[in-house]
C-alpha cells in the first residue's frame, strides 16, 4: 500500500460534472452537490487508513462547510472487486454507521475519477461558486493516524475562504493518502 501525493492546485480549472449512483439510491450529478458559495469534491474509500483515521473529520468539517455554503459530495472510485471492503454495500453501511451529511457516490467505471484526475484517498477539490478549482490539498496534518485535535485545518479554512472570497490560498499542503485502485486493463 504505497502513498501518494496529489499534486499542486491548477486554480481555476473547471468542475467535471457527472452522474453517479448514490448509497441513499438517488443518482447525483454536479450540480445537486454544489453549494451557493461552492463545492468541495472528496475521492475517498471505505479501507484506506488514511480515510478512516480522519473520516469523523471530514463530517464535521462537511457540516461545517454546509453552513458556509459550501456543498460536499465524497466519491469511491476503488475496484470492488480486488477491494470488497469499498463494495457499494459496504459504501452504505460506512455512510450510515458515520452518519455522513453529504451525498458517499460510486463510481464503478472510474470515469469521474480520471476526469478529476484524483490520485489517492482522501483526494479534495474545493471550487468556487462559478465552479473553479480554488483548493487541492489535505485535510490537516493527519497521516495513517489522526493527527493532535488542535491542529490546523487545513482544508475547513481554505474553503471558508473561498466561501468568503472566491479565491483559496495560494499557499496549498498536498494530501496523502493510499493510491486509487485502479481496474485492471
Amino acid at each position: 500500500m504505497a502513498s501518494t501525493e496529489t499534486p499542486v492546485c491548477d486554480f481555476g480549472a473547471p468542475a467535471p460534472d457527472f452522474s453517479l449512483p448514490g448509497v441513499d439510491g438517488k443518482t447525483w450529478n454536479r450540480d445537486d452537490c454544489k453549494g451557493e458559495r461552492g463545492l468541495l469534491v472528496m475521492f475517498i474509500c471505505n479501507h484506506c487508513p488514511y480515510v478512516q483515521a480522519v473520516r469523523e473529520r471530514i463530517v464535521r468539517d462537511a457540516r461545517e462547510l454546509a453552513a458556509l455554503g459550501i456543498g460536499c459530495v465524497a466519491i469511491s472510485s476503488n475496484d470492488a472487486n480486488d477491494y470488497p471492503e469499498d463494495s457499494f454495500d459496504q459504501m452504505q453501511r460506512v455512510a450510515a454507521d458515520h452518519e455522513f451529511p453529504f451525498p458517499y457516490l460510486y463510481d464503478e467505471t472510474q470515469a469521474v475519477a480520471r476526469a478529476y484526475g484524483a490520485v489517492c484517498t482522501p483526494d479534495f477539490f474545493g471550487y468556487d461558486a462559478g465552479l473553479g478549482l480554488q483548493y487541492r490539498g489535505r485535510l490537516d496534518a493527519s497521516r495513517k493516524e489522526a493527527a493532535p485535535a488542535d491542529v490546523r485545518r487545513d482544508l475547513f479554512e481554505a474553503m471558508k475562504q473561498v466561501a468568503e472570497t472566491g479565491s483559496g490560498p495560494a499557499d496549498q499542503i498536498p494530501s496523502i493518502g493510499c493510491s486509487i485502485k485502479w481496474l485492471a486493463d
